[in-house]
């Protein structure tokens, strides 16, 4: 069995420059990284992960807690964490709290007592447990996807990495005002998730800057699932004055709406105009194509993955939140042209 040793000779390099390339410790050369790396895999190298981590006190994995990774937008979150990690030599454990703060806390500790470096964690509503948690026992760690940990012109103490929520649901109530709706109904995901509170705020900033009032009855809560979602839509069409326009705040409570509007025989956008928070891969094969917010998904997972590997090699700097732009993808589910499949 080759040895870090005979990666060195046959590389022309020393060990410890074999150490630094492997494990990631101190830039190297290009060409002599290259020049590690083809030695390798010639020789057949594998490198004795168990015994790095008794004398490194690393294991060079990380743990990934989100719920619903069954959802695409997690999905491909879990595809930029991973890809991300696998560059820099890091395996990948993964757990699902299912959105329940007390089996979060459990998955968490499971995770961490499995020696992993650092955490990844799409936080559940009300994860007071959770925090407490990775503060007791200092776990590195970035909070993904919904921001728990923002004090007003203050330093949060965990790094946090999410897309912008309120401005882009605000751009689509705008748009949909501009197309002449003044009764406007919103969709909107589990109570106490910031992405929750963002998108409701975005929807009223929406209102406020048309000039429509705010009417609390047509913001109701699909609780961030299908099931929900068209409850929530059975709900809002139910009313003495409907919404002739509707904002739904994720993919899976669109799929739910779409299935509401079926089953009473409406049209999009014929009968009434639809728009979405959250692209997802099949949205432009509906008939119409939908009118969306589209996350930068992958880039979240990725970005998720830098951040917490410099959380690993500064841990005293000060802990930060990352926000990353939308995109508006504008189709014709809110009732504007079709302007072919890039529009």
């Amino acid at each position: 069995m080759a040895t870090m040793a005979d990666v060195a000779r046959s590389a022309g390099v020393s060990v410890a420059t074999v150490s630094h390339v492997l494990n990631g410790t101190r830039p190297v050369l290009p060409r002599t990284r290259q020049a590690v790396l083809d030695a390798v895999d010639e020789l057949g190298y594998t490198p004795n992960t168990l015994a790095r981590s008794l004398v490194t006190s690393r294991t060079r994995s990380i743990g990934l807690a989100v719920s619903a990774i069954s959802n695409p937008y997690f999905t491909e979150i879990l595809q930029g964490v991973e890809a991300t990690a696998l560059e820099h030599g890091y395996s990948l454990l993964i757990a699902d709290p299912h959105e329940d703060p007390q089996h979060e806390r459990k998955v968490v500790q499971l995770l961490h007592e499995r020696r992993v470096d650092g955490l990844i964690v799409a936080p559940s509503p009300y994860p007071r447990e959770l925090l407490s948690y990775l503060h007791r026992h200092q776990v590195p760690a970035v909070l993904l996807d919904r921001v728990v940990d923002d004090p007003a012109g203050g330093t949060p103490h965990f790094d946090q990495i999410c897309a912008q929520g309120t401005e882009p649901v605000a751009s689509l109530v705008s748009h949909l005002a501009e197309l002449g709706h003044r009764r406007i109904g919103l969709v909107a995901g589990l109570r106490g998730l910031s992405t929750t509170a963002e998108r409701i705020t975005g929807y009223r900033n929406g209102l406020a800057a048309a000039g429509l009032p705010h009417d609390e009855r047509l913001v109701v809560h699909g609780d961030s699932e299908s099931a929900g979602g068209e409850r929530a839509t059975a709900a809002l069409l139910s009313l003495a004055s409907p919404p002739t326009a509707l904002v739904t705040a994720n993919n899976a409570m669109t799929i739910g709406a779409l299935r509401a509007l079926r089953t009473r025989g409406l049209s999009v956008p014929g009968d009434i105009a639809l728009c979405c928070f959250d692209d997802f891969a099949w949205a432009d094969l509906f008939s119409p194509r939908l009118t969306a917010i589209a996350q930068p998904s992958k880039e979240l997972g990725a970005e998720a993955v830098r951040i917490l590997l410099e959380r690993l090699a500064a841990a005293d700097r000060p802990a930060r939140t990352v926000r990353l732009p939308c995109t508006f993808v504008h189709r014709s589910s809110c009732g504007c042209p079709e302007k072919g499949p890039d529009s």
